[in-house]
C-alpha cells in the first residue's frame, strides 16, 4: 500500500481529493463540538465549569501523541525502505503535532491551577508531555541543521524512532507512577466511564482535531513536494551550466 502511494503524482492525485474532504469534515465535527462542548454540556459537579477545558485539552493529547506515532512510522518506512516520501510527510507532521503537545500543555495548565492549586508539578504525565514537545521541537531543529538534506533526514528518522519509548510511558504513567492526573476514562477496557453528555462532545471535538491535522498535514506536504522539485531543477540547471 506504501510503495502505491509513494509514487508522487499518485499521491498528489488522492490528496487532492482527500484535502477539500478533510475540510469539509473538520467544520462538520467542530461546529456542533464547540456548540455542545461549551453551551449545551452539563457542568461537572466537582470541576464546575473548568471542567470545558477537557474537549481541548483531551483531543489535544491524543493528537500530539498520534501525530508522533506517525512520524515514527514514517521513520521507519524512510530507514528501511528510502521513501523520500515518508520523509516529507514526518517533516510535515511535525509542526502540527508540536502544536498540539503545547496546546496541552497550556490548557492542561489552565485546567491544573484551580483543580490542583498550581500550575505546574514535575509529575510523571506532564513531564513525560513536555519531553514529548521537547522531542517534536528536537527533531524540527536536527532535520534542518545539515548542510545536506538526507543527512538530516536520516538523523531526524533515528531521533523519531529512539524518543517513540516516550509514547507508552506518557500513556501509562498514571498506571505506573503516582500521579495528579486520573486514570483512563475514554479508551479504556471496561468502556468509557463519561457519560454520553460529555463524551460526544469530546469525540467531535477529537474528530475535529484529527481532520485538521490531515489536511494540515496534506498541504504542509505538497508545499514541501513542490520545493524539493524546484530544488532539483535548479541544481539540474546548476549542473548543466557548470558542464557547458
Amino acid at each position: 500500500m506504501f510503495d502505491y502511494l509513494a509514487n508522487p503524482a499518485r499521491f498528489q492525485r488522492i490528496a487532492n481529493v482527500i484535502r477539500p474532504l478533510a475540510w469539509l469534515i473538520f467544520i462538520i465535527t467542530l461546529l456542533p463540538g464547540l456548540y455542545y462542548a461549551f453551551f449545551n454540556s452539563p457542568a461537572d459537579y466537582q470541576q464546575g465549569e473548568t471542567v470545558r477545558i477537557m474537549y481541548i485539552h483531551v483531543p489535544s493529547a491524543w493528537m500530539a501523541l498520534m501525530g508522533y506515532v506517525l512520524m515514527a512510522v514514517m521513520a521507519l518506512f524512510y530507514l528501511v525502505w528510502k521513501h523520500p516520501l515518508a520523509d516529507i510527510a514526518a517533516r510535515s507532521m511535525a509542526l502540527p503535532g508540536a502544536g498540539f503537545a503545547f496546546i496541552t500543555l497550556v490548557t492542561g495548565s489552565l485546567w491544573g491551577a484551580p483543580m490542583w492549586g498550581t500550575w505546574w508539578v514535575w509529575d510523571a504525565r506532564l513531564t513525560s508531555m513536555l519531553i514529548l514537545l521537547f522531542l517534536y521541537i528536537g527533531y524540527m531543529v536536527l532535520v534542518d541543521s545539515f548542510d545536506r538534506e538526507e543527512r538530516g533526514s536520516k538523523a531526524g528518522a533515528v531521533l523519531l524512532l529512539v524518543g517513540v519509548i516516550n509514547i507508552p510511558i506518557i500513556k501509562f504513567s498514571v498506571d505506573w507512577w503516582n500521579t495528579l492526573h486520573q486514570g483512563a476514562s475514554v479508551i479504556r477496557v471496561g468502556g468509557p466511564l463519561i457519560d454520553s453528555s460529555m463524551l460526544i462532545p469530546l469525540l467531535l471535538m477529537a474528530a475535529a482535531a484529527k481532520w485538521w491535522f490531515i489536511a494540515i498535514t496534506l498541504i504542509r506536504m505538497r508545499a514541501l513536494m513542490g520545493e524539493r522539485r524546484l530544488q532539483s531543477r535548479w541544481a539540474t540547471r546548476r549542473d548543466g551550466a557548470n558542464h557547458d
